[in-house]
Parts: C-alpha cells; sequence; structure tokens
C-alpha cells in the first residue's frame, strides 16, 4: 500500500476510535471508562501489532494480528455503537493483507458482526442497519480491487517501458556494429584492391631491378649487369609508390571532415564561427594566435569537433551574446580556448541538475573529454552561474606534430637517375 494511502488509513482509524471514546464521555453512560480503555486498546494493537516481532515476520503471525485486533474491536462493538464505523477501515485493511478468497471471507464476516453489533444497542431491528455495512463493504471491495488493477497495470506498463528501453539500447548496438563492420569491410576492399597491389607491384619491380643488377651466373654464360632495365624498373616501381601514396591520401580525406578536406584548421574555425554568427545571432570571433604550424589530422579533427560542440552548447544553453574561439600554436602546446558570456553552471554539480543538464549537453561535455583524451590531450571546463563558461583543449605539441610520412609529397619520392642504379 502507497505511503498516502497508509497514512490515511492510520488517521481515518485514530479519527474513529476517538469519536467512539469522546462520545461516550460526553453521554455520560456509566460504561465510558470501559469504552475509553478498551478505544486505546484498539489502538495500540493497531498500532504495535505489525512492529511486534511476535506478529511481524511472518503470514501465520499476521494472521495472529488481525485476530487480536478484531477481537478487540468487537469488545468495543459491544460496548459502544459508535465502534460500527471501524468496519470500513478494516474491511480495506484485510483486503489488502489476506488473499482474495479468504479477504472477501473475512469481510463477509466483519460486515455480519458490525450488524449485529449495531443492533444490539438499538430497541428495534431496520433494514438500515444491514444496508450501511454492505454499502460500505461493497465501496471498501471496489475500491480495493480497482486499486490492484491499476496496480497491476502500472507495473506492467512499467516492464513494458524497461523492456523497450533495453530493446532500443540493444538496437542501438546492434546498428553501430553493423556500421563498424561495414566500414572496416569497405575499408578492407579499397585498401586490398589499392594499396596492398600496389605494394606487391612495387616488390615485384624491386626484386627484378636486384636481378638485373645482380644477375645470378649460368653456366657457361657470363653475366652481365643492365643498368638501364633497372632503372626503368626502378623508375615503375617510384610510379606506382606515387600513385598508392595519392590512394592513401584519399582514404585520408574521406575519413577527415569535409571542412579540412581543402583548408587549413584555421580557416575551417573561421568559417565555423562566422557560420555560427549567421545562424543563431551570437557575435562569434575567431583568433588565431601563434605560429603557423602544420598539424596532424586526428588532432586537426578533434579540435574542430570540439570547436563545434562547445558552440554548440553555448547556443541551445547558455543564452549568451558574445563568444570567442582562440587557437594558440605554442612550441610545446596547442591550445583551443571557447570562452561565452551566457549563464554559465555550476561545474561541482551532477550534469544531470546544471543549467546544462540536458541530455545532449551532457553527452556533449563527455564526447569533448573523450575526443581530448583519446589523443592524449586534456579538456578543462571552468564555470560558474551567472559568470559564463570557459572550455579548453590542450594538446602536446609533439602529439600534434604530423609524422615524416604523413607530409610527403607526391614529388618528395626520389628517383634514380636514368644512368644509374638504385641502391
Amino acid at each position: 500500500m502507497p505511503t498516502p494511502l497508509r497514512w490515511g488509513l492510520h488517521l481515518l482509524v485514530a479519527a474513529l476510535l476517538a469519536l467512539a471514546a469522546v462520545r461516550s464521555v460526553l453521554d455520560g453512560s456509566d460504561g465510558w471508562p470501559w469504552v475509553v480503555a478498551c478505544s486505546a486498546l484498539v489502538g495500540a494493537v493497531y498500532a504495535v501489532g505489525p512492529r511486534w516481532s511476535a506478529f511481524a515476520g511472518s503470514r501465520r503471525g499476521l494472521h495472529r494480528w488481525l485476530a487480536v485486533l478484531l477481537g478487540a474491536w468487537g469488545v468495543l462493538l459491544v460496548l459502544s455503537p459508535e465502534a460500527v464505523y471501524l468496519a470500513f477501515p478494516w474491511f480495506l485493511l484485510l483486503l489488502h493483507l489476506l488473499p482474495r478468497a479468504a479477504g472477501l471471507v473475512v469481510v463477509a464476516l466483519t460486515t455480519a458482526a458490525a450488524v449485529v453489533g449495531f443492533a444490539w444497542h438499538q430497541d428495534t431491528f431496520t433494514a438500515a442497519m444491514v444496508i450501511g455495512p454492505v454499502i460500505g463493504a461493497a465501496v471498501a471491495i471496489a475500491t480495493a480491487y480497482g486499486y490492484h488493477a491499476l496496480q497491476a497495470e502500472s507495473e506492467q506498463r512499467r516492464r513494458l517501458i524497461v523492456e523497450l528501453d533495453r530493446t532500443r539500447a540493444e538496437l542501438a548496438a546492434v546498428q553501430h556494429r553493423t556500421g563498424v563492420l561495414d566500414e572496416r569491410e569497405r575499408l578492407a576492399r579499397e585498401i586490398h584492391d589499392t594499396l596492398a597491389q600496389g605494394l606487391s607491384s612495387i616488390q615485384l619491380l624491386l626484386r627484378a631491378a636486384g636481378r638485373a643488377l645482380d644477375p645470378a651466373p649460368q653456366v657457361g654464360v657470363a653475366s652481365q649487369v643492365d643498368r638501364a632495365k633497372a632503372a626503368d624498373l626502378v623508375e615503375q616501381a617510384r610510379q606506382t609508390a606515387q600513385e598508392n601514396l595519392a590512394e592513401a591520401r584519399r582514404f585520408v580525406r574521406e575519413l577527415a571532415p569535409s571542412d579540412l578536406e581543402e583548408s587549413t584548421l584555421p580557416a575551417a574555425l573561421q568559417r565555423l564561427c562566422d557560420t555560427t554568427s549567421a545562424r543563431t545571432g551570437i557575435r562569434v570571433s575567431f583568433h588565431d594566435e601563434g605560429e603557423a604550424a602544420s598539424l596532424g589530422t586526428p588532432v586537426e579533427v578533434a579540435l574542430l569537433r570540439i570547436a563545434q560542440t562547445a558552440l554548440a552548447n553555448t547556443a541551445q544553453h547558455a543564452h549568451a551574446s558574445r563568444a570567442d574561439v582562440t587557437l594558440t600554436v605554442m612550441d610545446s602546446a596547442v591550445t583551443l580556448d571557447v570562452v561565452d558570456d551566457g549563464t554559465g553552471f555550476d561545474t561541482r554539480a551532477p550534469l544531470q541538475g546544471s543549467a546544462r543538464g540536458s541530455a545532449q549537453a551532457g553527452f556533449g561535455l563527455r564526447s569533448m573529454q573523450s575526443r581530448a583524451a583519446e589523443l592524449g590531450g586534456v579538456l578543462t571546463v571552468e564555470s560558474e552561474p551567472g559568470r559564463g563558461t570557459a572550455v579548453s583543449a590542450q594538446f602536446a605539441r609533439a602529439a600534434a606534430t604530423p609524422s615524416a610520412q604523413d607530409v610527403v609529397g607526391e614529388d618528395d619520392v626520389p628517383s634514380a637517375p636514368a644512368d644509374e642504379p638504385a641502391r
């Protein structure tokens, strides 16, 4: 039984017991001390029964408590006709604690006891003495079983919602795994059909060039070094390597954001600020500080995505009028700062209770932290209610600098002169 209904039942029992005791005192009957004492006894049994170890903890003990309670009420019913009103809360109590069949039987017996006990105090027996308790029992039965039906429906709905959430989570996980597997299969086919075949061709060409430079001696035939053939094979290998390098760059462009495909990171950030200003009306300024440097594609992608997420949170949740995006390239680190003058939030409080406590905002912060952590960077969020928000992402310069293989151009592939063999 829910707490509000339980306390309502307690208050009803207390009020009816007080009514029986006060009515007997006001009527001035000779037995009023017995009525008061019996009312107190019924109240004590009702209050301490479920908490008494002799009754609580077992169904048999519960049945004993109900028997003692109804017995004490029967004595009070003999002493005072007002005790008949206690039959209604007893109906609700019995229907809640006992099984359906047993509850109906005991309710019928309690109804009969209420009719007989009330008639005991009257000079004549009338139909109203029966109709009142019977209607009270019918109302109690309808109320109790209606509540049980609503509770069962609510529990079924709760289980359906839990199952639906679980099914959605499983479907999302399956779709994610399917997408990952499809992308892996696509990349595997692309690599097999281009890079792998090209590397095999390079290996065969260089092996043939090696044989041309150092032919195996044959019986009766003088060994000759064919430098021109070797140079031609090396040139073919160089061209094949150049074509495979172009294919590798195409893979990188497909995986990188379109904003960075034919542009630098500062230019992409400037376009992002301009687009955000035009779309939201917030004055967003971009500042490029430090020396111009070529950063690795993963770090550039992470910085651009962090800036996009931070500005999206500013537009959706901060109610800001101005924001500044600053890219700083230093000797030891690369830093991106996004600062707004919005409402801010308490960073010490849980996300669901903050000003940016929606599920989208919470995921945005976690997404930025995850992107920075994957590349060894650090994301810092500073904010106070009414003081705006500052998001800072920092990467070590060594991790942000592209490797030598990433910066080799098509013209950087060395080729051997036509008149000299490759060494």
